[in-house]
């Protein structure tokens, strides 16, 4: 019985590092695919009137928020990002399944994101949604993961909340 549920565990966890290795993998290729196309040069590509692929370098946080030119802030950002994953880590660790596999996703798109801090010592951003001459912020795979992980994660607790409150 024990060997049995001890298997059922790994087999767990291997399927967790498999969706955030997925994500991470998704996020570098799309990325990478990008910073090919644009071989150091500008880069905007009209796909419709909704959608266009723009290459812009992020030095802020999700959707360039906080962007400064001061190295000391940059770093001080990448720290606190790196911080807040290992906290994620531990949250996962200690969530159920559902949870769980939320965290995981936020893992996967933030550690992408991290990976291109470290690395480029900036985020490629690509991805322009716009309509009617209003443009959203430009985003890229790892944004998407983390939003759908936060929003789904803000949904579990809504309904938590209105189930308790019942």
């Amino acid at each position: 019985m024990l060997l049995g549920m001890t298997k059922s565990i790994y087999l767990k966890y291997i399927l967790y590092f498999s969706l955030f290795f997925l994500i991470f993998f998704l996020d570098r290729v799309s990325k990478i695919y990008i910073l090919n196309i644009a071989n150091n040069e500008e880069l905007n590509i009209y796909i419709n009137d909704f959608l266009n692929i723009i290459l812009i370098w992020n030095t802020g946080i999700g959707f360039g928020l906080l962007s400064f030119k001061d190295n000391t802030v940059y770093n001080s950002i990448t720290f606190l990002i790196l911080l807040i994953n290992f906290v994620l880590i531990y949250i996962a660790l200690k969530s159920d399944n559902l949870k769980r596999i939320l965290f995981i996703i936020i893992l996967g798109g933030s550690s992408g994101n991290l990976f291109d801090r470290f690395y480029y010592s900036a985020v490629p951003d690509f991805i322009d949604i716009n309509y009617n001459g209003f443009h959203w912020f430009v985003f890229n795979v790892a944004d998407i993961f983390i939003t759908i992980g936060i929003i789904c994660l803000i949904f579990i607790e809504i309904l938590a909340y209105n189930k308790k409150s019942d």
